[in-house]
This record gives structure tokens, sequence and C-alpha cells, in this order.
């Protein structure tokens, strides 16, 4: 793709939007959105092996909580396809770990973990409704949430979270048997996606900005 088309395909937002400083922002809700839709699994990830029925239900009442909120705000089902699949996870591995603490699945919970987001992730995509993208709309006006580049940006950034959930499924599932290594692998599992987000949404503003410099 040349350099004039690939400037095209993020300045497309702004067409037909008049004396407006429209972009697609790296705001602090942005972030704050990301963090409420994976906080079960960051804590079922930091929370010590030992403790993983705790962790589990813990888990399973952020997630409740924000499925919660969710709906208050008006969100559709196909909002929260992330949220709920976490629900449905964490409520299952809650009433699996109290029936039968010692189950052999325990070791292999967070591999399954990460193959359900990975699965939820490709559900996402596959439904036509990138997960990334009501988050994404909390800080994009309106009048942009159709806009063919907007969407796309989307359905590439929920493609490198649904590969980072696949590549620590498979990671995790090797790494079953050991503590250490498993946590960085699942820590790292969302914190690669989350910087690949940040930053790729930079860029496309920042190419919409060279592209259009009238936009704040």
């Amino acid at each position: 793709m040349s350099g004039p088309e690939y400037q095209d395909e993020y300045t497309f937002r702004y067409r037909n939007i008049r004396n407006q400083h429209v972009r697609y922002e790296i705001s602090g809700d942005f972030i704050m959105s990301f963090l409420r839709t994976f906080a079960p699994w960051i804590v079922y990830a930091v929370v010590p092996s030992h403790y993983w029925q705790w962790a589990a239900l813990i888990a399973a009442c952020m997630s409740l909580i924000e499925i919660f909120r969710l709906v208050r705000a008006g969100r559709g089902v196909t909002g929260m396809v992330i949220d709920l699949g976490s629900a449905a996870f964490f409520i299952a591995l809650t009433i699996l770990a109290f029936a039968d603490p010692n189950t052999p699945l325990h070791p292999y919970s967070p591999a399954i973990s990460s193959g359900v987001l990975m699965i939820v992730s490709g559900v996402s995509l596959l439904v036509r409704t990138p997960f990334t993208l009501p988050i994404a709309k909390q800080s994009t006006p309106p009048e942009l949430w159709s806009n063919p580049a907007f969407i796309r940006v989307n359905y590439i950034i929920t493609g490198v979270w649904a590969a980072s959930f696949t590549i620590g499924c498979i990671l995790l599932a090797i790494l079953a048997h050991t503590d250490t290594p498993r946590t960085v692998v699942q820590v790292a599992a969302f914190a690669l996606p989350a910087l690949f987000t940040l930053r790729y949404t930079a860029r496309a503003q920042a190419a919409a900005k060279a592209a259009n410099p009238s936009i704040a």
C-alpha cells in the first residue's frame, strides 16, 4: 500500500465532517475501559495458584459487576462479548474449584482461560463485532462509528489480541506444571497486545494529523 493510500485509510473518518477536530483518542477512559474488561483475568493471573478458588470467585464477582455496569450504561449483548465470556468462565471455574480443589485440571486452568479468551475474541471477529469496538466507541464521536477506517483499526487490534491469547494458550499448556514462567506468560499475554493497542492507535492518529494538519 502506498503512502498516500495508507494515510487516506485513516483520514477517511474525517470526510463529510466540517470544521470539527475529531480523532480516535487514546484517553483515560479508553485505557480504563480495557483495564475494566480484563481486570478479572489479570487478578486471576497474579493471585498465587494455591488460592485459585478465591481468585476465581473474585474474578467472577468482578465480571458480574462490570456486566451490571455496562447494562446500566445501555451496552447491548454484542458489546459485552468478552465480559459475558469472562463471567461464564469464572462462574464455572469457581464451582469446579470449590467442588474439587485438587482437580487435575487446576494446573491447566491458565491455559484454559487463555483458550476461552481466544475463542471469544475469534467469535467477536466472526460475528463482525470486534470486541475492542465498543471500548473504542467510548472515546470516539458517534458519527465515526460506522466509518470503514475506524472499524478496520478495531479488526486489526482485536486480531492481535486473539493471536496473543492463542500463543498464550499454547505456552501455558506447555508450562502447566511451573509457577513463575507461567505467571510471566499470563501477564505478557495481556501486556503485549495492550502495548500494541496504544501504539497502533497513536500511529493511526499521527497519520491522520500528518494528512490533515488542521486536526488538533
